[in-house]
């Protein structure tokens, strides 16, 4: 029982440090969007 508990806190802790580095990256994942956009809309 206990393990499941730790399992869900880090999956927890993990998931916060997913979404901090996903909404520092914004920008970087924007620039990489528009770019696909473009590659697969052009041809």
């Amino acid at each position: 029982m206990e393990l499941i508990f730790i399992l869900k806190i880090l999956f927890v802790i993990g998931a916060l440090i997913a979404l901090y580095a996903v909404i520092r990256n914004l920008d970087i994942i924007k620039i990489i969007l528009i770019y696909w956009k473009d590659l697969i809309f052009r041809k």
